[in-house]
């Protein structure tokens, strides 16, 4: 993955943090990978792939709790 946006989010201060497109194509599919690096898809097109990040950042900021059960499957992999 490359690094994109180096501007700064709303509400952030200071140096910007490293950022990079959570997207990719592998074979014939499309994935997102997650801060934890952990690879979700596969989805037929890049647009599927986009929805599916904002679905789960949604999610994530609903349920914090569930960015401790991410780590925890890192680990273990």
């Amino acid at each position: 993955m490359t690094a994109l946006n180096t501007q700064p989010r709303r509400g952030e201060s200071g140096r910007v943090p490293p950022r990079s497109e959570r997207c990719f194509k592998a074979g014939d599919y499309w994935y997102y990978s997650t801060r934890e690096q952990i690879n979700i898809g596969p989805f037929d097109d890049l647009n599927q792939a986009s929805a599916g990040v904002d679905a789960f950042v949604e999610f994530v900021c609903e349920k914090p709790a569930f960015a401790d059960t991410l780590k925890k499957y890192q680990s273990a992999a």
